[in-house]
């Protein structure tokens, strides 16, 4: 069975030509950084979810897990 964190990590997405390859939320054009960039704002999860109707909870969750291990140099790209 996967944890939690793996399947969380399989929302994000990287794809060859898609916002310059960055990281992707499910394969959409709406990257890693936009949502850490919203948080940082000072947006809340509801918040955000409420402007981007394409986002779903376990995208922000992702987004973060996601950065916290790229920070702690954990997340090796596919």
């Amino acid at each position: 069975m996967k944890s939690q964190e793996s399947k969380l990590l399989e929302r994000i997405t990287f794809i060859p030509g898609l916002m310059g390859g960055k990281p992707t939320i499910r394969g959409n054009r709406f990257t890693v950084i936009d949502i850490m960039e919203l948080l940082s704002s000072g947006m809340t999860h509801e918040q955000i979810l409420e402007e981007h109707p394409i986002l779903e909870a376990d995208d922000i969750k992702a987004a973060l897990v996601f950065s916290t291990k790229q920070l702690r140099d954990e997340y090796i790209y596919e």
